[in-house]
């Protein structure tokens, strides 16, 4: 099949990755973009894990407010040299973050940070539920499961499905970020400010 630059700069959009790698991987795979994809996205996840133990102690503190001025985000970015942290790429990455943050209102960073109070507590409601609901008492754990499941993917940053691209979590954002610019790049933290809200 003939791989057209349509087609290479489709991939490109879709997965951040150079353009010999699309059109080397569009070849590879006959010209299926939805395989070209999910390889491509699996080699920026192997560069990403390759780079997660180098230290990242550059970056820069991104703001955020959304329209109305109702809802404000700050997080800090890090990565491994001050040349990566003024990429146009790694100032984008940060404000598609915070936009994202201001939009999905994630409780956590990763499940890891969520209590363990929260969790039973979850836990117990989705098993309540499933019991009023008539499920058989032998599916009721897995139901449960899902559903603890489904709530990491609402609270926990890193899970959610990216707000301009539900077709990768923010941890892929990233991870293909990682595999672009060639550094480790963390997410440290971040804080959400919504007007009239309890802190």
């Amino acid at each position: 099949m003939e791989i057209t630059v349509e087609m290479v700069k489709e991939l490109r959009e879709t997965t951040g990755a150079g353009v010999l790698d699309c059109h080397q991987t569009l070849k590879t795979y006959d010209g299926d973009m939805e395989k070209a994809v999910d390889h491509l996205r699996e080699k920026g996840l192997e560069e990403a894990s390759k780079r997660a133990n180098r230290e990242a102690v550059e970056g820069r503190i991104e703001a955020y407010t959304h329209l109305g001025d109702q809802v404000a985000v700050l997080l800090e970015l890090n990565c491994e040299t001050d040349f990566v942290a003024r990429t146009d790429e790694f100032e984008t990455l940060a404000h598609d973050l915070a936009l994202h943050i201001a939009f999905a209102a994630p409780t956590c960073l990763v499940r890891e940070e969520v209590p363990e109070e929260v969790v039973e507590s979850e836990r117990k409601s989705y098993q309540d539920q499933a019991i009023e609901e008539g499920k058989p008492e032998h599916i009721i754990e897995r139901i449960v499961e899902g559903r603890l499941e489904k709530f990491y993917e609402q609270n926990c940053l890193m899970e959610q499905p990216f707000v301009k691209d539900e077709d990768q979590t923010i941890e892929d954002l990233i991870n293909n970020a990682v595999a672009r610019l060639g550094e480790n790049i963390i997410l440290r933290r971040f804080t959400r400010y919504e007007v009239g809200e309890d802190s």
